[in-house]
């Protein structure tokens, strides 16, 4: 597994951990000083509070997962545009692009649980913390 700081995590990826979903295991150990976007930051608060959980006990977890949660600026904005038709048949989202894009820009390796973004002809490295089926 790659060294905290040059692994960038999916919402995906933090959410298995939150919700003890296959493949969990394979993110824990890399969470403290991990990346993540802030846009897929908000995607994990938003997913954990559409399935219940209060903001603040989510708040709580990922704060002790340690994670450096990076701003989405203008160049973020920029980059994550311009990878979109490289990645527009795979129907990657939002999120999905910014992820990548802090991947790329921070040459580091994206955990994620999402087998679309695997499929990226993009030069950075994907992981998936599930085995396809």
């Amino acid at each position: 597994m790659p060294s905290a700081n040059s692994v960038v995590f999916d919402a995906s990826a933090v959410l298995a951990v939150l919700n003890k979903e296959r493949g969990h295991e394979k993110v824990i150990s890399s969470l403290p000083g991990g990346l993540i976007s802030a846009v897929n930051y908000s995607e994990v608060l938003k997913k954990s509070i559409e399935n219940g959980t209060l903001l603040a006990e989510v708040q709580h977890h990922l704060q002790n997962f340690m994670l450096v949660v990076v701003p989405f600026d203008a160049e973020q904005a920029r980059r994550a545009a311009e990878i979109w038709p490289a990645v527009r048949a795979l129907g990657l989202s939002f999120a999905d692009r910014a992820c990548l894009t802090l991947g790329l820009t921070r040459g580091a390796t994206v955990l994620t649980g999402d087998k679309d973004m695997a499929e990226t002809q993009l030069p950075v490295r994907v992981k998936l913390i599930r085995d396809r089926r």
